[in-house]
């Protein structure tokens, strides 16, 4: 069974994560960690930090001549600021200069405060910030790699900045299409509203306000039977749901058609089941998103994951209170971009391969990459 941990501050030495369960051969190497990370970097509207931010990946266990062991695979993800931030985030006994008693609405700092006994929000926010998505970005490299090997790939785009949306008559990208979607300003692949985007964010830049979107996630060659209808927290669904919401500043995760379903009539709901000699089993249509009663059905995996605006703002101030005075203030400011929406999609797609990924290793288990494979292949001849 596929699982990962990750570790590390926001503007601490480094970010850690601890791969589990990987099969042995799994070809990886550094570069392709380091162009998933250079991708999360993309879009228009980031802020500063992103033109330094630069990520140093080490492989410490795990891999040895460019492919796994089947050990623990750890990756070490260096914070290039470090020197700038090792007297205030040291982990030497000693106290800082500067607590940060003006918690952010919007932002953990608050309820973290409460929660675990801080007077300083920054003991909360350093955890709390999406730069920690960079190791699950780095894990997710790893995801994707083994996904491949059984034919599997996942993209994204972005179908919503603000009010600017994408069309439903909008066609939907292939695998080959990441670099065209990459190469856009916003990461949207329909070219007539990448304007409207780009356009709302500079707007939102003018006016200091920040800016949140849609991004769709799409899984091609996906295994059918990945989930299960037997147990409520192995539903392929619901797995898909907790990840993409786990991600920092999500707020509404949909599958497939997801509200717009609830809307139709069931004859216009469901995807209706074909069969082909070459194609075998597939379906008419992706309403319910590739999956049904909690699988995988093989045809195209569609999700859908809203992320709210950033709620650190350049010019609109936000009231917040001050924790050591109860004075009424307004919020500190760490970071100002005015949107993180092509970014998000990217580790988006971190959490669609590493849920995928866990669900391949469950089900055809395997120590090497070779048994992995003869188990899968065994399984997809007996499927048609």
């Amino acid at each position: 069974m596929l699982r990962y941990l990750t570790a590390g501050e926001s503007h601490g030495p480094a970010l850690v994560v601890v791969i589990e369960g990987l099969p042995a051969g799994l070809p990886v190497t550094i570069e392709e960690v380091s162009n998933e990370l250079g991708r999360r970097r993309l879009g228009y509207g980031r802020g500063p930090r992103m033109h330094f931010e630069r990520d140093e990946v080490e492989f410490l266990s795990g891999v040895r001549h460019g492919a796994t062991l089947g050990s623990p695979l750890s990756i070490l993800i260096r914070n290039t600021e470090w020197p700038k931030w090792e007297e205030e985030m040291g982990s030497a006994p000693g106290v800082t200069a500067k607590p940060l008693t003006q918690p952010r609405p919007g932002h953990a700092d608050l309820i973290g405060m409460q929660k675990y006994g801080f007077s300083d929000a920054r003991n909360v926010l350093e955890r709390a910030s999406a730069r920690e998505t960079a190791a699950r970005v780095a894990a997710g490299a790893i995801a994707k790699a083994l996904l491949r090997e059984i034919g599997t790939t996942v993209i994204s785009h972005v179908v919503r900045m603000g009010e600017a949306t994408v069309s439903d008559e909008a066609a939907i990208p292939g695998p080959e299409d990441l670099e065209t979607i990459d190469a856009s300003p916003v990461r949207c692949f329909d070219k007539s509203s990448e304007a409207a985007m780009i356009a709302a964010v500079e707007g939102a830049s003018k006016a200091g306000d920040s800016l949140g979107g849609i991004v769709e996630v799409l899984g091609f060659g996906v295994t059918p039977g990945l989930g299960s209808h037997v147990h409520w927290d192995r539903k392929i669904d619901g797995l898909l749901a907790q990840a993409l919401m786990s991600i920092q500043a999500m707020k509404a995760v949909e599958i497939g058609d997801g509200w717009a379903i609830a809307a139709r009539r069931g004859s216009e709901a469901h995807d209706e089941i074909l069969w082909d000699e070459a194609s075998g089993y597939h379906r008419g249509s992706h309403r319910a998103g590739g999956t049904e009663g909690g699988m995988t059905t093989g045809d195209l995996l569609v999700a859908r994951v809203a992320m709210k605006p950033l709620a650190s703002l350049n010019k609109p101030v936000l009231k917040t209170v001050d924790t050591e005075t109860k004075a009424e203030t307004v919020s500190f400011k760490e970071r100002t971009d005015v949107t993180a929406v092509p970014a998000a999609g990217v580790v988006a797609e971190t959490m669609t391969a590493l849920v995928l990924a866990a669900e391949v290793g469950r089900k055809f288990g395997g120590d090497s990459l070779l048994e992995l494979r003869r188990n899968h292949d065994s399984y997809i001849a007996s499927l048609k």
